[in-house]
């Protein structure tokens, strides 16, 4: 019986994991792992997860470090880190693409060898630690990266519009699927799955004279997950967009005929922006300069959207990421409120089989990009540990938000 068969709730953590490293003119490398140090002090990060009672943690690989040239891989850091895992006695889920490819890929994932590479990638590193290592998210939020890299030209390999983002995931619903089915192939059944995307519901005027826009937006926040799950065929209310902007009808019947299935459907929800609010006589576009606000819906929200994707993909669900930013007062009554609702949930019958606060400690804003400032004008206040500049580094100072997860997490 595998983990998310046993009929308990499953208490994870995640450490942000956003790398995007190639560099212009006014920006800045973008390594989360460097800019919280995580690094020099993996052995004491690993060591906190176990110490506030989680099982699992949501971890991500710098696939531009382990590879620095086509053909050449450098697992020292790594391999420490995995070693650390079993000595700590946390069960890592393999983010192998949370954003960004190695500085020797030109184009980035508009590169003609992405998805062989990136397929390359997830199978050395399956191989590599089949031992110790059977749980993967192939690609993290592919829907956020392939706007943020096709549609407005955010992050490389700054491509813009329809035609942008439909090349986008186009490369990376080819990567995805490619990395899942080499990844199976080395570990057969062994292997889990946990698919994860970011949220997104809409809220307000609905039916109103965005009603177009909207039933858009409302199909395309499925379309990777529909893609690698071989739902997108004769019918599909995207497959039109999908073939006029350039998606090949050859990747689309190999993907109905080879889909890539989740064994967990992860939802990543943050309740201070996973939700749009339409409003009738203003300006809509959609997209992430929408001037559209967010509406915190709280534990409504999450009920929805975990609801949905457990009955859109008939698979047992994990909250995959979810926190506040703000007070250790207000992050502790998210906690509070959201793993309520999530045993209601369970006890109504659902499957929700994990729940994941993100992050561990804190994180530095994707602003920090395009910023010029120190870190520590960029950082978030969001974890159980709060970072601490010193003269020695960044410390890990545990705060009352850590107690509160450990009440949950040991039943206390």
């Amino acid at each position: 019986m595998t983990w998310y068969q046993d009929g308990t709730l499953h208490y994870a953590l995640g450490i942000e994991d956003t790398f995007v490293p190639q560099t212009r003119p006014g920006e800045r490398a973008l390594d989360e792992y460097e800019l919280t140090e995580h690094y020099t002090h993996v052995d004491e990060d690993l060591a906190k997860v176990a110490e506030v009672g989680a099982d699992m943690l949501r971890w991500g690989v710098p696939w531009y470090r382990v590879s620095p040239e086509p053909g050449r891989w450098d697992w020292e850091w790594t391999d420490r880190a995995i070693d650390r895992f079993g000595e700590v006695g946390v069960r890592p889920v393999i983010d192998l693409l949370h954003y960004g490819t190695p500085q020797w890929m030109d184009g980035e994932f508009a590169h003609p060898d992405f998805a062989s590479r990136f397929s390359e990638f997830a199978t050395t590193f399956a191989e590599r630690y089949a031992d110790r290592v059977t749980d993967y998210t192939p690609v993290n939020e592919p829907m956020i990266h392939a706007q943020f890299s096709g549609e407005i030209a955010y992050w490389p390999p700054y491509l813009s519009g329809d035609d942008g983002l439909v090349r986008m995931i186009t490369a990376l619903t080819a990567g995805f699927v490619g990395a899942q089915h080499g990844i199976a192939e080395v570990l057969g059944s062994r292997a889990t799955f946990v698919h994860v995307e970011a949220s997104l519901r809409l809220a307000g005027d609905l039916e109103g004279e965005h009603r177009e826009l909207v039933d858009h937006l409302r199909d395309r926040r499925y379309i990777v997950e529909d893609l690698v799950t071989g739902r997108v065929g004769d019918g599909h209310p995207l497959l039109e967009f999908l073939q006029r902007h350039g998606m090949p009808d050859s990747l689309l019947s190999e993907l109905v005929e080879k889909p890539a299935l989740p064994d967990v459907m992860g939802v990543n929800y943050y309740p201070q922006h996973s939700t749009r609010l339409f409003r009738d006589g203003e300006h809509h576009t959609g997209g992430f300069h929408d001037p559209a606000p967010t509406q915190n819906d709280g534990v409504a929200g999450l009920e929805d959207l975990l609801v949905t994707y457990e009955e859109r993909y008939g698979a047992p669900v994990a909250l995959t990421e979810t926190c506040v930013e703000g007070t250790v007062e207000e992050r502790i009554a998210w906690m509070d409120a959201s793993l309520a609702a999530i045993h209601a949930l369970r006890e109504a019958g659902h499957q929700i089989v994990a729940y994941t606060w993100w992050p561990l400690f804190d994180m530095y804003e994707w602003t920090y990009r395009h910023a010029t400032g120190p870190r520590a004008e960029s950082q978030l206040p969001m974890g159980l540990f709060d970072l601490v500049e010193s003269d020695s580094g960044l410390l890990r100072r545990r705060n009352p938000v850590a107690d509160a997860f450990v009440r949950h997490a040991r039943g206390l």
